[in-house]
């Protein structure tokens, strides 16, 4: 669509949502553009979504076409657990059937999850090929209590894989998807946003940690346990919420079109 295309299509879609879906579909396709920022994503490919409040039934993610530098705020679509379109979209994309399959999964089996992120990152995808997955390292990765593994079964397109997703994700904010990538949810975009950044800044610390053949040394496991308590969102504050409008105005310098 050319600029005028792109102003119309927006005007037609905030006249038929609420104020509150519009603003999460402006966050949405600011943590699109942030992904695309920081390198973390793959052309067309992996998936960002976010529930629409007060309706457990739909959510918004990406159309499957566009580039994540380009996502705007009409260009993301709205369908329900079904993977149906809710409303007709302003373009002729659909939706990738395997985000479809993990983030409809997740929506459905975990209500307190606003929003879920799933990248194919080198550091990602190559520290899901480890046996020994996230390790505590840093402080960055001491973030996360716990960060499951869910083994690979071939492109995620199957809807009998959706309960073994949800069962290996448990009650957690991140997990390694074996030989895959990474998957990482919170209550807010902010919040998962920010979970994803730091789980994809700890597989990068911990790949260059290991390339330098050395010996590694990990903190004792009663430091890490109260260092996870420190990042607790009851212990000091959700990380994401104060990163959030800054991260928002950082976007507006650049580039302030994911509004439209």
């Amino acid at each position: 669509m050319n600029g005028r295309d792109c102003g119309a299509a927006a005007r037609g879609v905030r006249d038929r949502v609420s104020e509150a879906e519009w603003g999460l579909r402006v966050d949405l396709a600011a943590a699109y553009r942030l992904v695309a920022h920081h390198g973390m994503d793959d052309l067309i490919y992996n998936h960002i979504s976010v529930r629409i409040p007060g309706d457990d039934e739909h959510f918004l993610i990406n159309a499957y076409g566009l580039m994540y530098e380009e996502m705007t705020a009409s260009s993301l679509v709205k369908i329900d657990m079904a993977g149906h379109f809710v409303d007709e979209p302003a373009h002729a994309y659909g939706v990738n059937r395997a985000g479809f399959v993990i983030h409809s999964a997740v929506h459905r089996a975990r209500p307190d999850v606003g929003c879920v992120i799933h990248t194919h990152t080198p550091a990602g995808m190559a520290v899901s090929a480890l046996e020994c997955g996230l390790l505590a390292l840093t402080q960055t990765s001491m973030f996360f209590d716990r960060v499951p593994v869910h083994e690979y079964e071939g492109v995620a397109v199957d809807l009998d894989e959706q309960q073994r997703i949800v069962t290996d994700l448990g009650p957690h904010q991140a997990m390694i998807l074996r030989n895959h990538g990474l998957l990482a949810v919170g209550p807010t975009i902010a919040e998962a946003f920010t979970a994803m950044y730091w789980l994809e800044r700890a597989c990068q610390a911990q790949l260059m940690a290991m390339a330098c053949n050395a010996p590694l040394h990990t903190p004792p496991e009663p430091v890490v346990r109260h260092t996870n308590h420190l990042y607790k969102p009851t212990t000091r504050r959700p990380f994401g919420l104060l990163e959030w409008p800054a991260l928002l105005r950082m976007l507006d310098r650049r580039d302030p079109s994911y509004r439209d």
